[in-house]
């Protein structure tokens, strides 16, 4: 820049133009044109105070602006076009003289449209330099370039995506390579990288990919289910990048370019059959990259990444198990479908809408985010059922206690005749099931009758026969033969005869005016009153 300043400052004190000019440097011609140029504008020496030496040129030889009959392209329109796949300068150019024509004004030419543009570009890539607080910000990515490894019996190759973690403070990175960039080796990476560094950071900052970011907003991001809950789960938050911003994480950015030199490049002669070989060579190569010594300044990464490790937030004591999140829908049978299995749910919930969340142990289901019912998940051949009796209505309930045992037990709550008459009908039946109304309606007798009497009735009926039936239960009870008290026949040898058959009457029946062609139109049962 012409020192104009010291021109003007040594022509106040009458040295000649050819001594200035031999004294600064320039040409004669040169001095002459300054001081001519400050006589027309009326500048003199001294110059005021608030007079800067890029004010004094534009002054001196400003450009003299005339009002240009073209019209000016808007150029924040052109710049955010330019972002766009595809998009050139000529094409826009194109678009801009046609719109012109339109309208009847004169474009510029295409090599002026070009430099205004690259003026107005250069003003708009301004950076800023941002102090990061240590433990303050993870950024996250997936590199562009992949890795190879080779299927050990094909030989093909498959691409192997790196993921890569820097700490925004200190610039200490992690990497790992995964078979697919799925939500699962999302969630896997993010935990991974955590154990690496220790620690976790107030804040995430990934990109708008969909395994992040559900729904991109600039105001209000719709973040991954599961990618949120683990972010709670270690208490951090995720706030992406905004649309087409990577210079939000421009340190990540810089680090996948650097490693996929450091690492990917460097690599890529040689020859690796599992994804274990290759992260395990990984983690060689990461542990030089983040001990490489800083160009411009004291340290190294790793150095650097020691005084940030205590102002990270502490792991919890397990790691983050992964989960899936669906919906489903509560089926007439109070049970919802995961994988081909089916899990009970309260049955209040019958064709609700239920948010189901999946890990590797557990099913849960919420309802308007309040859990409402929890299994442990059925792995093996599908259609497997995991039911909770309570989940159940009243009347499901009470067939899903029908067994032996709950039916012994509740007989033997009335008494042990009972519970005798109760196994004798269960051990009747060649099948168990087929006992079960019977033994219900035996022991719904009590409601109807009373517990004593039921348990009378049924010693009477063991009295009679070893295996008694409900319908014998109840005809003792309907005609009340419970209540009636037996007979003691005092066996003598006058009767010794006859007591030994229960159907054969004594002479002292047929003295009493029956004739003997006359026979009893029933059995008679031993004990009971002749004459009733």
């Amino acid at each position: 820049m012409t020192k104009y300043r010291e021109i003007l400052r040594l022509h106040s004190q009458r040295i000649s133009n050819r001594s200035i000019a031999e004294s600064l440097g320039y040409s004669r011609n040169t001095v002459r044109k300054v001081l001519e140029r400050a006589n027309e504008e009326q500048i003199y020496w001294p110059l005021p105070d608030d007079l800067s030496d890029l004010v004094l040129e534009q002054k001196l030889f400003g450009r003299r602006t005339t009002a240009s009959k073209r019209k000016m392209p808007d150029f924040e329109y052109i710049h955010q076009e330019m972002a766009r796949s595809g998009v050139t300068l000529s094409l826009l150019w194109n678009e801009y003289r046609e719109s012109c024509r339109m309208e009847g004004s004169h474009p510029l030419m295409y090599t002026q449209f070009c430099y205004h543009y690259q003026e107005y570009a250069a003003k708009n890539k301004a950076a800023l330099h941002i102090n990061h607080k240590p433990g303050d910000r993870i950024e996250v990515d997936w590199a562009g370039d992949t890795a190879v490894i080779q299927d050990n019996i094909t030989g093909k190759p498959i691409p192997a995506y790196v993921f890569v973690a820097v700490l925004s403070c200190s610039g200490y990175a992690y990497a790992e390579a995964f078979l697919s960039q799925n939500l699962q080796s999302w969630i896997q990476a993010h935990v991974h990288a955590f154990q690496f560094f220790g620690g976790v950071s107030r804040i995430l900052t990934p990109d708008n990919l969909k395994t992040g970011v559900q729904k991109a907003d600039w105001y209000s991001p719709v973040i991954n289910k599961t990618y949120n809950e683990m972010a709670e789960y270690y208490g951090t938050a995720v706030i992406p990048t905004g649309v087409r911003k990577p210079t939000w994480k421009a340190l990540v950015e810089r680090t996948v370019g650097i490693l996929s030199t450091w690492i990917i490049a460097a690599l890529r002669n040689r020859q690796f059959f599992s994804l274990f070989d290759l992260n395990e060579t990984m983690k060689g190569k990461l542990d030089e990259f983040n001990k490489k010594p800083f160009q411009k300044r004291v340290g190294c990464r790793e150095s650097a990444f020691a005084e940030e490790r205590p102002f990270l937030i502490p792991l919890p004591d397990k790691p983050f198990e992964m989960s899936t999140w669906r919906v489903a829908t509560v089926q007439i049978n109070y049970h919802i479908a995961a994988d081909k299995m089916y899990y009970s749910v309260p049955h209040e919930y019958i064709k609700y809408k239920v948010d189901v969340r999946l890990t590797r142990s557990m099913v849960e289901v919420f309802y308007q985010n309040t859990r409402i019912a929890s299994h442990r998940r059925l792995y093996g051949h599908p259609g497997q059922y995991n039911t909770v009796i309570e989940h159940m209505p009243e009347k499901h309930r009470e067939y899903t206690q029908w067994n032996a045992e709950r039916f012994i037990r509740w007989a033997g709550d009335i008494g042990s005749s009972t519970q005798q008459a109760v196994k004798a009908i269960i051990a009747s039946r060649k099948v168990e099931e087929q006992s079960y109304k019977s033994c219900i309606a035996l022991l719904k007798l009590a409601d109807t009758y009373s517990v004593a009497r039921l348990e009378a009735a049924c010693k009477k009926a063991l009295s009679y026969a070893a295996t008694p039936s409900f319908r014998g239960i109840r005809t003792i009870l309907k005609t009340g033969s419970d209540k009636r008290k037996e007979e003691t026949v005092v066996i003598t040898p006058e009767n010794l005869d006859s007591a030994a058959f229960a159907f054969t009457r004594g002479a002292a029946y047929y003295s009493e005016g029956q004739t003997a062609d006359r026979r009893p139109e029933g059995p008679i049962v031993r004990g009971e009153h002749d004459g009733e």
